[in-house]
């Protein structure tokens, strides 16, 4: 009960910084009557990618202390990136089978994946790890990636810079001749070489009301060392 009440206390005192004015953010901290600090005796900042870049830079000594929280974790772009996401997905699956068939290595990285299965009760099927269409990186994997098209000449195909959001630089092929035509512009046109990823067009997904959707779930990360949602 005391640490509840302690708790609430200290939301209530709640000290908030920014770095740039988002005001739905801001408004939410006033409504609370929270307090706007320009100083280092923060709660909570909310900061861009670049202030927490810079934030958990291991050279600069800053560390969070007890009650501080930021809207980033360290590293956020290996989820964030569509190519970093990607290749993410496939390790992690790639650990998942081997760890759960017994073949894996004693790495840090399959040890914290036999963590996971731990703490699921069992692997997870191989048809709940077949959750990402067939998928590529380009330039690097242009390669790969013409042969899957010649091997399945009639499926679409869908392209997405690596580090844009909100649809931007988007579009549908279902011909090799424009993935050509793309990287030629994209040599001529672009003054930094974007990245992309290429997938397979899911023709048929989950509609919601006849509507596309897509779900957005965000964890609360209490500690990394130990790792604790």
């Amino acid at each position: 009960m005391l640490k509840t009440h302690a708790r609430r206390k200290e939301l209530q005192t709640c000290g908030w910084r920014v770095d740039s004015e988002k005001n739905v953010v801001v408004w939410n901290f006033e409504r609370r009557g929270w307090t706007k600090t320009e100083g280092d005796d923060w709660n909570i900042f909310w900061a861009n990618k670049t202030t927490i870049k810079n934030m958990f830079n291991p050279e600069n000594g800053v560390r969070l202390v007890d009650g501080q929280y930021v809207n980033h974790f360290p590293n956020h772009y290996e989820l964030t990136r569509k190519d970093l996401m990607v290749k993410n997905i496939k390790r992690y699956k790639k650990e998942m089978l081997s760890v759960a068939t017994g073949s894996s290595s004693s790495s840090s990285s399959t040890n914290a994946t036999s963590d996971a299965i731990s703490a699921l009760g069992a692997p997870p099927s191989t048809e709940a790890l077949d959750f990402l269409p067939t998928t590529y990186t380009l330039p690097a994997d242009y390669s790969l990636f013409v042969e899957e098209f010649r091997r399945n000449p009639n499926v679409i195909w869908i392209m997405k810079p690596c580090s844009k959001a909100q649809g931007k630089g988007i579009f549908i092929i279902n011909k090799l001749s424009q993935t050509k035509k793309w990287a030629n512009q994209r040599w001529t046109n672009m003054p930094i070489k974007e990245g992309y990823v290429v997938s397979r067009y899911i023709e048929n997904p989950l509609l919601v009301g006849g509507k596309k959707f897509d779900l957005r779930m965000y964890v609360l990360v209490l500690s990394y060392r130990p790792c604790k949602r």
